[in-house]
């Protein structure tokens, strides 16, 4: 079974006591009900006009506090579900996009926790959440070109054996690894603090894998809890 081993580095283990996260790995199958996707970020974008979980708020302000630890300003560079959540509380909606992006938001913005896709097979190597030392690049698109940027030294970020590939902990993702409906191996990370009980968590994980086994019959997939130690 096709499986991504993610790690987390002690430092930021230190930052964030009780972080935890599910590491789901999917090996994909064709789509037969590509709606589903839309369907889910459709109701999820109701369900956060209509009110959130009781500990939702809580969550996302512990994120931010998480993110002013690292020196990151939550105000200008929120964590994902925050930005999820400010867009459609803004909009009203939220576009569709991708069927399997559209699902993995609807996930983010129901149970108020970042989630991030990737494709697996970009990676070079597992994915490791680390402090950057400022020296890793970081792929991404400026005014419609290529372009490369640093992390800031001691920011948090995921990473592989080339580069980052989510800068600020789940604030942006890179090019290079970016997820699309086509891809043949998929990986998603749900990421939580203690605000978030755990049974939540879980439940947002089984939102998504009920999601791509409706979306796409015949994939198979492996969920694992990661945590800080």
């Amino acid at each position: 079974m096709f499986t991504v081993h993610p790690s987390i580095s002690p430092d930021v283990a230190q930052l964030a006591p009780g972080f935890r996260a599910l590491s789901i790995s999917v090996a994909a199958a064709p789509i037969v009900s590509a709606g589903v996707g839309e369907a889910a970020l459709l109701r999820a974008c109701e369900d956060v006009l209509a009110g959130q979980p009781a500990w939702a708020d809580a969550h996302l302000n512990a994120w931010s506090d998480v993110f002013r630890a690292f020196g990151a300003k939550p105000k200008r560079t929120p964590c994902s579900a925050e930005a999820l959540r400010k867009r459609v509380l803004r909009d009203g909606a939220m576009a569709a996009l991708d069927p399997v992006v559209d699902l993995y938001n609807a996930v983010s913005l129901r149970y108020a926790v970042p989630v991030g896709g990737e494709n697996a097979d970009a990676y070079r190597g597992s994915p490791r959440l680390i402090t950057a030392s400022g020296s890793e690049p970081f792929d991404t698109m400026k005014e419609g070109q290529d372009a490369t940027e640093y992390p800031d030294a001691g920011e948090v970020v995921w990473c592989d054996g080339v580069g980052v590939t989510c800068r600020r902990w789940n604030w942006r993702q890179g090019v290079r690894t970016r997820l699309s409906a086509s891809d043949k191996h998929m990986w998603f990370i749900l990421e939580s603090l203690p605000e978030m009980p755990l049974d939540a968590l879980h439940e947002a994980g089984k939102m998504l894998t009920d999601g791509l086994e409706e979306m796409m019959p015949g994939l198979q997939y492996s969920v694992s809890l990661i945590e800080a130690s």
